[in-house]
């Protein structure tokens, strides 16, 4: 008989629900247990954020010297820019219309301010300081990712492989198991400071905009792509639907290949590029991602009375491109490599940092799904321009 099991999704949304619930009669000191709880689990992750970078990007970057040299780059270069492109689409748009959606629940800043307006404190606090600052983990990750591809020997590469295994056991054991317990004992802290209400009516609309411009995102995907073949481009979007649709409900990149593969062939995409280009993008080519985190950062920040000055909100998205190479197969990944600079470029808090999970995890299928689908787009400017070029890649 087949075991019964909640997905993450379901989980944070039951683990919501009950916060909001529970919150209503709960006993204090039996609230605070849950409080404590999340001081522990939150120090403890943040020690191991600086691990989380550095397990997850040095061997990302040490595989990237793997491949058909001049025609990686060119395809390197196509999903860097495709992932950019997404985050600052994003960041204008968010600084638009979230304004207005978020005038109204203005008053909910208190409740992301973890330090200084929670209602309820831990009985009990245990310091768990990181091994070294986040910007020290990220430029020590992009010295050796870098150092790992461009020679030839294989000691450390497989100590930095082993290391990424080890954290991702981490990520997979640990933290997602104990995360929707975080994620209830914030929403019940919220729900007894009376700010609950304002925070999910926000959530809401965030989802609906994100969704909306996931949709405009693949259109201008497809549409570039369609201009620089000169193919159709409701007709390329179209056959990459089977994709989408399969990554809706794997959310996951790496398990959607086969699918996103059989649909880039349907496009005229040469089977030589379209092997190389596919596997590639689903571990480089996050636009779906960059773009839910780009929205759910500014829509944060914006409840939290935060300042979002253009150019700070600009090195983030230019360093979250590159961090996001660390995100696939491994669940969560994306969030998880985001939170170092979340934090180190952005002021994020525990608190704040806890939110960003739940909204993120509230639309993983749809970020994973535009992900995939846009590099079926890739997949057809790459053919294109390996056809113009005589040919850079003749076999797989």
């Amino acid at each position: 008989m087949k075991k019964f099991r909640i997905s993450l999704l379901g989980q944070v949304l039951i683990a919501i629900a009950a916060g909001i619930l529970l919150g209503q009669f709960l006993p204090i000191p039996l609230a605070r247990v849950f409080v404590t709880f999340n001081s522990l689990f939150g120090n403890f992750l943040n020690f191991a954020i600086p691990l989380i970078i550095i397990g997850l990007i040095i061997p990302a970057i040490a595989d990237l010297g793997k491949g058909a040299g001049r025609l990686l780059l060119i395809t390197a270069l196509i999903a860097y820019g495709s992932t950019i492109f997404s985050g600052f689409f994003t960041y204008f748009t968010g600084e638009a219309i979230f304004p207005r959606l978020i005038a109204g629940s203005a008053q909910s800043a208190s409740a992301i301010d973890s330090s200084a307006a929670a209602t309820l404190k831990p009985f009990f606090t245990v310091e768990m300081p990181a091994p070294f600052d986040i910007m020290t983990a990220l430029l020590l990750s992009f010295c050796i990712g870098l150092g790992l591809s461009a020679i030839q020997g294989n000691t450390l590469r497989m100590a930095a492989s082993d290391l990424r295994d080890i954290i991702s056991l981490l990520i997979e054991k640990v933290i997602i198991p104990l995360l929707p317990l975080h994620i209830f004992g914030i929403f019940l802290n919220m729900t007894l400071s009376g700010q609950v209400a304002s925070i999910i009516s926000v959530f809401v609309k965030i989802i609906v905009v994100i969704f909306v411009l996931h949709i405009l995102l693949l259109l201008i995907q497809f549409s570039l792509a369609g201009l620089v073949a000169r193919k159709n481009p409701l007709r390329l979007l179209k056959n990459m639907l089977p994709a989408y649709a399969t990554a809706l409900g794997t959310q996951s990149s790496a398990a959607t290949i086969p699918v996103t593969l059989a649909q880039t062939l349907k496009n005229g995409v040469s089977k030589n590029i379209a092997t190389f280009v596919i596997p590639l993008c689903a571990t480089i080519h996050l636009s779906g991602s960059t773009m839910k985190i780009t929205a759910c950062a500014m829509a944060i920040m914006m409840m939290a009375g935060m300042p979002i000055h253009t150019l700070d909100f600009s090195g983030f998205i230019l360093m979250l491109g590159i961090t996001m190479v660390a995100a696939p197969g491994v669940p969560g990944g994306a969030i998880m490599a985001a939170l170092g600079i979340l934090e180190s470029m952005l002021g994020f808090d525990e608190t704040a940092q806890a939110l960003m999970i739940a909204l993120y995890i509230a639309m993983d299928s749809f970020g994973t799904a535009c992900n995939v689908t846009g590099d079926g787009a890739i997949a057809v400017v790459v053919d294109r321009i390996n056809g113009k070029s005589g040919h850079l890649m003749q076999r797989p």
